[in-house]
């Protein structure tokens, strides 16, 4: 489990914003989002799951949904982006994240809903997980992406990643970018206190 609390989930909320200035709510998921999460994966094209799993799911498999309902286990995370549809909250976007102690990385995979597509969202959620990475420390983040998610690819590069050849499968490409900022001037400032707290509590702080 992480050194920042996560007991009180809501505290570690971010507010987005749209490329039209509509408001998204970023979140962890809860236990009870089940229904909340097949219904968004459901939702998505064929195309859409098949490039944010690399295969072929109609929904989330029984032990592939516990594990984005499990947050914080093993250092794996998953958060929704909702915002008013209708007079609904309504998921739009999802990114499951998870931290590498041992290699200082956050890997990351995320998907929008086909219809909120082209609105800035993937941009600004990506931007949000890389406060998220720096506040658990993390030296680099990347992804993976099919060679033929062109739409991925293009969000990646324009968000500053370098693309490598992914070490085990030839028809994925990897993005990674390193992360350089300090605790202190991470721009999310949930995630600036997060950080802030958790180096206050390493062990290094009091020598």
């Amino acid at each position: 489990m992480s050194t920042y609390r996560l007991e009180d989930l809501k505290q570690y909320s971010d507010m987005l914003r749209t490329r039209g200035g509509e408001a998204v709510n970023v979140r962890f998921v809860e236990p009870g989002y089940t229904e909340e999460l097949q219904h968004y994966f459901r939702s998505l094209t064929t195309r859409s799951r098949y490039n944010r799993f690399f295969g072929a799911l109609s929904e989330l498999p029984k032990a592939l949904l516990s594990d984005f309902l499990a947050v914080g286990e093993r250092e794996r995370f998953t958060v929704v982006a909702t915002k008013m549809v209708d007079g609904f909250e309504t998921i739009v976007a999802e990114a499951r994240y998870a931290f590498h102690a041992e290699t200082s990385t956050l890997e990351f995979g995320l998907s929008v809903d086909d219809r909120w597509q082209g609105h800035g969202i993937a941009t600004a959620l990506m931007k949000n997980l890389e406060c998220r990475a720096a506040a658990l420390g993390a030296e680099h983040i990347f992804g993976d992406t099919l060679r033929s998610n062109e739409t991925m690819i293009s969000l990646a590069r324009k968000s500053g990643f370098a693309f490598v050849n992914h070490p085990d499968d030839w028809k994925l490409i990897r993005f990674d970018k390193e992360i350089h900022v300090a605790p202190k001037d991470i721009p999310c400032a949930s995630w600036r206190l997060a950080a802030l707290s958790r180096q206050a509590d390493s062990p290094s702080a009091s020598a």
